[in-house]
């Protein structure tokens, strides 16, 4: 990998690691709010307000995905997909293989939800613009409808940080024994002290 590559991966690796920090930051406030506006079976004091606010939280995790979709899709998952091969087994964790699929199969979800969402949109008569009910409805349906997948990516993203340390770590044991045998074959013999 080119020096060149291996910037570019560690950007988008940055990137990825600041989504899960701010979709973290999102749920967190969301799980406040929800705390603070819900009786104890969990329903809320007033659905107007509470549903509003949840689709802020819809709108605001789409928004702190956006920024990385692309990359997800171009570079960061094929990028795991064919690190993990490469890794030995005792650096590998079991649920790996199984995260790269769910992450791949939320990342396709979100794909046709846009693709539906532009088609919807493309439809809209004039009028309906950002801040009317005929455009931020079927807007806000398309945000709920992926939230679960956003939260997925906020979940497992992890994975790829994860896949990407295994990947780059070099097995250091070998190179140890190697050392110490080499160390001892080319040792000189103690030399005896005893006096005569």
């Amino acid at each position: 990998m080119s020096l060149s590559a291996d910037e570019d991966h560690q950007r988008a690796l940055g990137r990825l690691t600041r989504y899960i920090a701010e979709a973290e930051e999102i749920l967190a406030s969301w799980d406040d709010y929800s705390d603070e506006h819900t009786d104890a079976d969990g329903w809320p004091h007033d659905p107007t307000a509470y549903g509003a606010r949840q689709r802020r939280r819809d709108a605001d995790t789409w928004e702190a995905f956006a920024k990385i979709r692309f990359v997800a899709l171009t570079h960061l998952l094929p990028f795991a997909e064919r690190q993990l091969p490469h890794i030995p087994a005792l650096r590998t964790c079991p649920s790996w293989a199984w995260q790269l699929k769910t992450l791949r199969t939320s990342l396709d979800e979100l794909y046709d939800l846009q693709e539906s969402w532009l088609a919807e949109r493309d439809a809209l008569p004039d009028r309906a613009v950002p801040g009317t009910e005929e455009y931020d409805e079927p807007l806000a349906d398309r945000n709920a409808e992926a939230w679960h997948y956003l939260d997925t990516w906020a979940v497992h993203g992890q994975a790829l940080l994860d896949i990407n340390t295994a990947a780059q770590q070099r097995p250091r044991h070998r190179t140890r024994l190697t050392t110490v045998a080499t160390v001892s074959a080319t040792s000189p013999k103690p030399v005896s002290r005893r006096t005569p």
